[in-house]
């Protein structure tokens, strides 16, 4: 996909969160049980949006499960949600993960197949983005609640994988003690756009570190783009600070958020 046709198919995406699309054959899932958020992505057999339904959580800790029955009461929950929007049954999903969690896999799995799916497909988060980008030379970076995950293609084929702690979380907890407030409040503020101008400067220095963990593992490598993508990638300014930190090229779609949930369902094999 070019740039304009990730845009449109994001949009969609977003779209079918309050909208149901019509769908053509069979259904793939997409899992993504992130630090901030779970969400459940659907599409056709042709991978186009059908559906899409989240909810914020805080049952995993740097992509690994520290709340099971948490974790599977969610997921169950919008499984529900969406099997009533759809009218039809959710068999199989696939699911990812932070590269460097692979150990956390059967945990994944076993939140996915307790939910009353069968999982198809595991893999990890940046290169589950790739499905979406379809980028043969660059850079995916997954900025998530709770860390940095990058891959690095050469020839559409992924060379490496690198995964760090550090991510959304921290933009948090920078904002609580900058205004004094809860935690969860200063989740709130990150999450308001408008808002996004006033707490930048606030946030500059974490995003520098993000710039940082970039820069340790493409400095010398012949890249010519960064492709953004995660939750926390929302942030808006994020992309021109990594830019001029990096000296590289660095691009997101309008719904960066919702880009690897939606790679990862390109990668489910329906029965």
């Amino acid at each position: 996909m070019d740039i304009r046709h990730v845009e449109e198919f994001m949009r969609r995406v977003a779209e079918s969160e309050t909208k149901t699309f019509p769908a053509k054959g069979k259904l793939k899932v997409g899992l993504d049980l992130g630090t901030a958020y779970i969400v459940l992505v659907v599409l056709d057999e042709e991978n186009n949006p059908v559906a899409c339904e989240k909810q914020a959580a805080s049952v995993l800790r740097d992509g690994v499960v520290v709340d099971y029955s948490g974790a599977l009461d969610i997921v169950r929950r919008l499984k529900a949600k969406l099997e009533e929007r759809l009218g039809r049954e959710l068999i199989n999903c696939a699911i990812a993960m932070p590269a460097g969690t692979e150990s956390s896999a059967k945990t994944h799995s076993y939140v996915a197949e307790g939910a009353g799916f069968e999982v198809s497909a595991v893999l990890d988060e940046p290169s589950s983005a790739n499905a979406v980008y379809e980028i043969q030379d660059g850079v995916i970076v997954d900025i998530g609640g709770g860390t940095t995950g990058l891959a690095i293609l050469k020839g559409g084929e992924v060379v490496q994988v690198e995964d760090e702690p550090t991510g959304g979380t921290h933009l948090s907890l920078v904002l609580a003690g900058n205004y004094h407030v809860p935690f969860a409040e200063a989740e709130e503020i990150k999450q308001d756009y408008s808002r996004h101008k006033e707490i930048l400067p606030v946030l500059k220095a974490v995003v520098e570190k993000i710039a940082t963990i970039i820069n340790r593992y493409v400095k010398g490598k012949d890249i010519d783009t960064i492709y953004l993508c995660g939750g926390t990638c929302c942030l808006t300014g994020i992309e021109k600070i990594i830019e001029k930190e990096t000296g590289i090229k660095t691009v997101k779609p309008e719904n960066p958020f919702l880009v690897t949930p939606a790679g990862i369902a390109m990668n489910c094999q329906p029965a």
